[in-house]
């Protein structure tokens, strides 16, 4: 895989770079602001993007609105976005320029190595990766909605599972379900959200997340 990271961390750059070289990526460049992040793609063409959201030199969403911009102008590359909290407005943002190839953890996700690459997999391959709290908080935030509080505990793990960027065989080993209940759970969910239903993987999880964040 190749890769481009814009972090202003010097500590947590070079973490990273040191990381990706070893599990055997090519890092094509790393630098401490989002200034030139979109050049850079232009011209490297990276297969995946890291970016902190917050970078010099307002520290405020500089990283964000780069992400946003590589994902409209080159829709193949991959972009995982890193953020010291849950942003819901940044999440939402970057979610509503699709949810294939793209992810949002939080840094304390990265120290979590296994779950950081298997992230950083799922976007190269055209899933999607949000990280587990971003998700929770975004269902706690929206249970006064009637749809959803109509969810069964059960349907309420499994939207989250999805949510999170996992596909139905994923969410079946990670819950202890069959492939069969899996897809029985999601018809319900999709039938309670008033969701249209569509056998599109990414599909599914924008509308889940557009509805959540709504």
């Amino acid at each position: 895989m190749r890769l481009i990271l814009a972090e202003d961390s010097t500590l947590l750059r070079e973490g990273l770079v040191r990381l990706l070289v070893e599990e055997g990526h090519e890092v094509l460049a790393a630098f401490g602001d989002a200034t030139t992040l979109v050049e850079e793609v232009g011209e490297r063409r990276p297969d995946v993007v890291v970016v902190d959201v917050r970078m010099p030199p307002t520290h405020t969403d500089e990283g964000l609105r780069a992400a946003v911009e590589i994902r409209e102008r080159w829709p193949g590359t991959g972009v995982l976005v890193l953020s010291q909290y849950v942003e819901r407005a940044y999440t939402a943002e970057l979610l509503a320029t699709g949810a294939e190839r793209v992810g949002y953890l939080l840094k304390d996700r990265v120290a979590q190595v296994e779950e950081f690459l298997d992230a950083l997999d799922r976007i190269h391959a055209g899933g999607a990766a949000i990280d587990p709290e971003v998700v929770r908080r975004l269902v706690v935030r929206t249970t006064r909605v009637d749809p959803l509080a109509r969810l069964t505990p059960r349907e309420r793990a499994v939207l989250e599972a999805l949510a999170q960027g996992h596909t139905n065989t994923a969410i079946g080993q990670k819950l202890h379900l069959s492939l069969s209940s899996v897809e029985k759970h999601l018809n319900s969910v999709f039938d309670k959200l008033e969701l249209d239903r569509t056998n599109g993987y990414s599909r599914r999880i924008l509308a889940v997340l557009r509805y959540l964040e709504s």
